[in-house]
């Protein structure tokens, strides 16, 4: 064989052997509460035993935001009209408006145009938002009127006794009980430096307790709730379920929160034992919005 004969076989040979490389690109890894490997079918099976589902998003990572929509609706396929949806991103005075555009009452602009929408709303809610309005399922906006959180934070939570009556109905019970040695809570103080006191993290906390308020009160027994939230508003069982469970100790929560790491074959340290399934997306993932 001469040595042109030689150069292509070992060039063709290559080749061969590039051929059968795989290199896998994995949008997401799933492991459980202990950092064990785990699978789809798994979460949705304990999720559909539970009273309450609380999948905790990065809000700009379109892998969560696909598997909030898989995930409704293969719950939805074993729970039909009992189940409820809610969200972090729509505040509980925004209701009314919710129902009527669910009810088909207002158009979508109208909607648009009233509701308080998040930035990546088209992209991120609104395949959530129109799920519920083909099912004719409730969608529960949770959260407390951005207007009073920062009343919380600015001049501390003496000043929603300064709000109108009518309005304090869009607010859980206050004063709530309020822990700043639970580990969400001292993180978000000692984060910030101790800058603002306990007013910054107790505005957090007001966002929790308000969720965990509208959450209890559109659940019912044999109904499944599942609420798309920050996954800081539910890591490590604390902040909306701790204030789920001064309400109601029986409930059965699960919750999902998300990581983006650079690799996602483990959890970081970080995220283990945030939830008691973990998405793990590279950290090179796409953003829905900037």
């Amino acid at each position: 064989m001469n040595r042109t004969s030689k150069n292509t076989l070992v060039l063709l040979l290559a080749l061969t052997a590039f051929s059968y490389t795989v290199i896998e690109k994995p949008a997401y890894t799933l492991f459980d509460i202990k950092g064990k490997k785990t699978d789809y079918t798994a979460m949705i099976t304990e999720a559909s035993k539970a009273d309450v589902v609380l999948f905790g998003e990065l809000h700009d990572n379109p892998i969560c935001h696909w598997l909030q929509k898989e995930i409704t609706s293969d719950l939805y396929a074993e729970k039909k009209a009992n189940l409820v949806l809610g969200a972090e991103m729509f505040e509980a005075d925004d209701q009314i408006t919710i129902n009527e555009f669910l009810a088909g009452k207002v158009s979508e602009k109208t909607f648009k145009d009233e509701t308080k929408l998040w930035t990546n709303y088209a992209t991120d809610y609104k395949p959530l938002m129109d799920f519920a309005k083909s099912n004719k399922l409730p969608f529960i906006a949770t959260n407390i009127p951005r207007r009073y959180a920062n009343m919380v934070y600015s001049r501390g939570e003496v000043a929603l006794d300064s709000i109108d009556s009518d309005a304090k109905k869009w607010i859980a019970p206050y004063p709530i009980k309020y822990d700043g040695n639970l580990k969400c809570y001292k993180e978000i103080f000692e984060n910030a430096g101790g800058h603002g006191g306990d007013n910054l993290p107790k505005s957090q906390a007001y966002k929790d307790a308000t969720m965990a308020y509208f959450i209890n009160k559109n659940w019912s027994k044999g109904k499944l709730f599942i609420h798309y939230n920050g996954a800081y508003h539910s890591n490590h069982h604390q902040a909306i379920e701790w204030y789920l469970k001064q309400l109601n100790p029986e409930i059965k929560v699960v919750v999902i929160s998300s990581s983006e790491q650079k690799d996602i074959s483990k959890p970081e340290e970080a995220a283990l034992g945030s939830g008691d399934f973990i998405i793990c997306t590279p950290s090179t993932m796409t953003k829905t919005y900037k």
